[in-house]
Order: C-alpha cells, then sequence, then structure tokens
C-alpha cells in the first residue's frame, strides 16, 4: 500500500492496522479504492448499484478478521458508502471498520457509512467500529454512520462502536431484527468535547422466541458538548432486553439519555436504566495521592471508564 503519514497514523487509530492486513480486507482514502484481498473463504466485490461493497463470508468459516477502514484527507469532501455483510450459516468472524477524518482545509469533510448485516443460522460476528477526527483545519470533520442488523435464528452479534475524539458532529441511526435464540450486544463509547454534538438513535426489534438484546452506551459530555442517547427496544414475543446509559458530564455539556421499552408480549422482560454525573472528588483527591495532577487523575477517570 501507497500511504503517507497522516493516511498511517489514521489507520492505526481506527482499525489498528501497522501494515498490511492479512486475510479479506478493503481499505478505502477519499472516496477511492487504496487495496483489496479476499480470502479463501471471504469475498469482497464492488457494488454495480451503489457505492460500497458486497462482503460474503461462506458458511462454516471460522477465525477470520475482515479489516474495512475508511480514511478521508480531503477537506470539502462527501463520501457515502453501502457496505452489505452475507455471514454464512455456523461461521464465525471478526470484523473491522471505522472511519478516520484528517481535515486541514476550511470546508466540511463527511462519511456516511451505511452497512447492513445478514447473520445466517447459529453464526457468530464481532464487530468493531471506531471513528476518530484530527486536522489543523477550521473545517467540520462528520461521521453519520447507519448500521442496520438482521439475525437468524441462533445467531449471535456484538458490536462495538466507538467515538475516539475529534468529530464534529455524528448522528448514528442503528436498527436491529432478531428471529428464534438471537442474540444481540450493542456497545457505544462515546467523548464529545468543545461545541460537538453526538446522537445515537437505536431500534432493537425482538420478533423471535428467547432472542435477546443488550444495549450499553458509557460516554463522557466535555466543554460545551451536546450528546442525545435514545434507544428503543421492542419485545414482540417472549425474549429479554436491558438498556444500561451512563454518562459523565463536565464543564457546561449537555447529556440526554431518553432509553425506551416496549413489551407487546406478556413474557416479554425488558428493562431500561440511565445514570448521568460528574466526576467524583474523592477519585480525584484519591488519584492525587499517588502522584496525579487534577488533570491527569480526570484523564485516567475518563480513559478508565471508557475503556
Amino acid at each position: 500500500m501507497d500511504l503517507t503519514q497522516v493516511d498511517a497514523a489514521l489507520l492505526e487509530q481506527i482499525a489498528n492496522i501497522h501494515a498490511r492486513p492479512t486475510g479479506a480486507f478493503n481499505i478505502r482514502k477519499d472516496g477511492q479504492l487504496v487495496e483489496r484481498s479476499n480470502s479463501a473463504n471471504i469475498e469482497i466485490s464492488t457494488k454495480t448499484d451503489n457505492p460500497g461493497i458486497d462482503i460474503h463470508v461462506k458458511p462454516g468459516t471460522k477465525g477470520e478478521t475482515i479489516h474495512i477502514p475508511v480514511i478521508i484527507t480531503a477537506s470539502g469532501l462527501t463520501d457515502v458508502v453501502y457496505n452489505t455483510f452475507y455471514i454464512g450459516e455456523d461461521s464465525d468472524v471478526y470484523i473491522v471498520a471505522g472511519c478516520g477524518i484528517h481535515n486541514a482545509g476550511k470546508d466540511k469533510s463527511q462519511h456516511d457509512g451505511i452497512h447492513t448485516f445478514y447473520l445466517g443460522k447459529n453464526s457468530r460476528v464481532f464487530y468493531m467500529e471506531r471513528h476518530y477526527g484530527e486536522g489543523e483545519g477550521t473545517g467540520e470533520r462528520v461521521l453519520n454512520p447507519v448500521t442496520n442488523v438482521y439475525c437468524e435464528e441462533g445467531s449471535y452479534c456484538e458490536m462495538e462502536m466507538i467515538q475516539l475524539k475529534g468529530v464534529t458532529s455524528t448522528i448514528r441511526e442503528t436498527n436491529a431484527v432478531l428471529g428464534a435464540g438471537a442474540k444481540l450486544i450493542l456497545t457505544e463509547k462515546l467523548l464529545t468535547h468543545d461545541q460537538q454534538k453526538a446522537t445515537s438513535n437505536m431500534k432493537v426489534e425482538l420478533e423471535g422466541e428467547d432472542s435477546s438484546v443488550q444495549v450499553i452506551s458509557r460516554s463522557v459530555a466535555q466543554d460545551t458538548s451536546v450528546q442525545i442517547f435514545n434507544p428503543l427496544v421492542i419485545g414482540k414475543t417472549k425474549c429479554s432486553g436491558h438498556v444500561q446509559c451512563d454518562a459523565i458530564i463536565m464543564n457546561g455539556a449537555v447529556v440526554k439519555a431518553i432509553p425506551g421499552i416496549e413489551a407487546h408480549c406478556e413474557d416479554a422482560m425488558l428493562i431500561h436504566e440511565a445514570a448521568i454525573g460528574k466526576i467524583a472528588g474523592e477519585e480525584i483527591i484519591k488519584l492525587e495521592t499517588l502522584g496525579l495532577s487534577e488533570e491527569e487523575a480526570e484523564q485516567q477517570i475518563i480513559e478508565d471508564f471508557l475503556s
């Protein structure tokens, strides 16, 4: 791969890539393909109807990793991709995605990634998505991801969605439909600062008997940033769901948590909870006694909270 120092740093931040990945991967920069590779069990192909890719995982595939990072270094670019994952029955794969934006100009740079997952029966997916923004320019760094998940009978999907820092604004839409015995774990970790805005909307429909979902949001809002967390879990049959939101608020930030649950069956067991608060003073004092400054103590608490 022919990458600049900025490119390499972005890929390390969002996908922990230090060299050419092994196995199946697709790396995209400024709206164009940089490099792609398939494996014996995983095929990545260019869509014919929309910008983006189709990823086909053969049934029974085990222990393989798929990297699909996107980086943007052009100011004024809006990049939209539609990526569709077809996960074969009885497979077990790890998917690393994410977008890093380096904006050195005055115009807005934006990436909208629309990802759709079709999980076959008894398949397992662990999905990691990281968002990160940087650059000395005044242009906005905008990320608006959409994630759609369809879980067939007995499938398992775990998604960890992380916003590291530097993203001016984001609106995340997550939708999921679960079949019988399917399980979904959605974890969001979010840091906002300055005047950044972040909205997360989720809708999970538990349609199959004995399906379950766990939604976890952990966030830190600093300065005058604004966060809105708006999840909804709908239980349509015998199922279980748990929504949990924990946030640390600092300075003049605003955090709104609106967890929702909706039951259409007497055997639906649904729980939601939310907690917003500041960093406890005794935690800072304890770390200061170990030699940390107040600022260092706050940073350590934030890192531990979001880890």
